[in-house]
């Protein structure tokens, strides 16, 4: 019998009532493979011919690898992506959990941005998505607007990014 108004049960648990779905293109999948385990500290979920996911819990996201040829939305308007911590401690560990592999990280602590104050830790998958670990330090500081702008709007400027 089908109750078309009965609410089918979610297949899959995680904390929360949301968390965040990703899903990227890249053309090498075993190199990004190894680069998401060390950016999350986890291993996949699920891995076939072409596709890689993974669901950890914390942080709570559910992000899948589809391998293609070349990847099309290069002209994505995408900054960045990024993962917020609860302490300056978790992005110690963060950058040397990259540091350990040999990624290459640029690290900023006390700094401020977006009317805020983080530490933060950026890396780069292998498809130049840019990945930013961090922590909020202070959350609303006097900030002036152009700089704020500068800093939430400017994705090629390395040092001047943020969340």
């Amino acid at each position: 019998m089908n109750n078309p108004t009965a609410i089918n049960p979610q297949t899959v648990d995680f904390p929360g009532n949301y968390r965040v779905h990703i899903a990227l293109e890249v053309t090498d999948l075993e190199q990004s493979r190894r680069f998401y385990e060390t950016l999350l500290g986890t291993t996949p979920t699920k891995q076939r011919p072409g596709y890689v996911k993974f669901e950890p819990r914390d942080p709570s996201i559910n992000l899948t690898l589809n391998e293609v040829q070349d990847v099309q939305n290069g002209d994505s308007n995408t900054a960045h992506f990024g993962i917020q911590v609860k302490s300056p401690q978790e992005v110690q560990e963060a950058i040397s959990r990259f540091r350990q592999t040999g990624l290459e990280t640029l690290v900023e602590e006390n700094t401020a941005c977006c009317y805020a104050v983080q530490d933060k830790v950026w890396v780069t998958d292998p498809e130049g998505n840019r990945w930013e670990v961090f922590v909020v330090l202070e959350a609303n500081i006097d900030q002036s607007r152009d700089a704020a702008s500068a800093c939430c709007s400017s994705p090629s400027a390395q040092e001047s990014e943020c969340c």
